[in-house]
């Protein structure tokens, strides 16, 4: 059996993740905001009050990186820190108005960027890869 890296799905799949995020920090460049950074905003916006170990199963990063993220977001004043009320051993993470504010003018710039990679293929074919994927996913998590 041969092998060819070029047909290899990890490495299309990486190739094109990678790609995916260097679009994505171009379109955010002004913004000063990462790819990573834009994942966890997006579960913020989706639900706030979430902990850092949420928030990185939410986004399937690890611990330590979803805690580097909230650190660069919270100096850039997108987020807050609030102890848990129930476990004053743990925090939950808020947006700021700021970080409320940016998802208007992020969301636009994600668009364009998503509508430029998706370009040329039609709505099944979109419909097809996102269940495989999320198939492949599955099949890994164990």
């Amino acid at each position: 059996m041969e092998f060819k890296l070029d047909n290899s799905l990890g490495f299309i799949l990486n190739r094109s993740n990678t790609r995916m995020k260097h679009t994505l920090l171009h379109h955010f460049k002004e913004y000063n905001v990462t790819p990573e950074q834009w994942a966890i905003l997006n579960r913020l916006w989706e639900k706030e009050g979430l902990s850092p170990k949420e928030l990185a199963e939410l986004t399937s990063k690890d611990q330590p990186t979803t805690v580097r993220i909230l650190s660069r977001l919270e100096k850039k004043g997108y987020i807050t820190r609030q102890v848990n009320p129930e476990d004053n051993r743990a925090y939950l993470i808020s947006l700021t108005s700021e970080g409320r504010a940016i998802k208007d003018k992020l969301f636009p710039l994600a668009f364009e960027a998503l509508n430029k990679a998706i370009k040329g293929i039609d709505k099944e074919e979109l419909e097809v890869t996102r269940a495989v994927l999320n198939k492949v996913f599955k099949n890994l998590e164990s």
